[in-house]
């Protein structure tokens, strides 16, 4: 049997955060629509820089919910939508005391994330694509997928408390 590699990407909390005010329940949502389009992809960072506003996370955690936010609206405009016009990357974050939240949202038939090789086995280390999904998992604190009928739902989460 072949032995795996796993790379260990953890995160170090980087300790120049702003304090967010600590209300229980209050959340902010944040939503915006794209066509499938890769030229689209250039809305991502205007977006996220303005959940930031409520997020308050330092540059770091940006770098990484930026990385790992794009790499999942470029996956949904390639794979799942097939750069198909007609169809939309929704992107919904909310921001609450515990959690930064982003749901990426494609109108694709959707995938096995299990089927996806692992780009750190020797025959894919000079693959020129299959790290996007590697990457968000290395740079998120949770990824889920879920398959719908109206396409692929890609939750990433940034735990909020962990930075504090």
């Amino acid at each position: 049997m072949k032995k795996r590699k796993t790379a260990s990407l953890r995160r170090r909390p980087t300790p120049k955060r702003v304090s967010r005010p600590s209300g229980k329940s209050t959340s902010a949502v944040s939503r915006i629509e794209i066509q499938s389009d890769p030229k689209e992809i250039r809305k991502v960072e205007p977006f996220l820089l303005k959940v930031n506003h409520s997020a308050r996370v330092d540059d770091g955690t940006f770098y990484r919910l930026l990385v790992a936010t794009t790499e999942a609206v470029n996956n949904g405009i390639l794979h799942g939508n097939k750069c198909d016009p007609k169809k939309k990357v929704t992107i919904i974050c909310t921001v609450s005391h515990d959690a930064l939240v982003v749901h990426i949202m494609d109108e694709g038939k959707g995938f096995k994330p299990e089927t996806i090789p692992d780009p750190l086995e020797e025959e894919n280390l000079l693959k020129t694509s299959g790290r996007g999904v590697f990457l968000m998992r290395s740079l998120m604190d949770g990824v889920k997928y879920e398959i719908t009928p109206h396409g692929t739902d890609v939750e990433l989460t940034i735990n909020l408390k962990l930075l504090q």
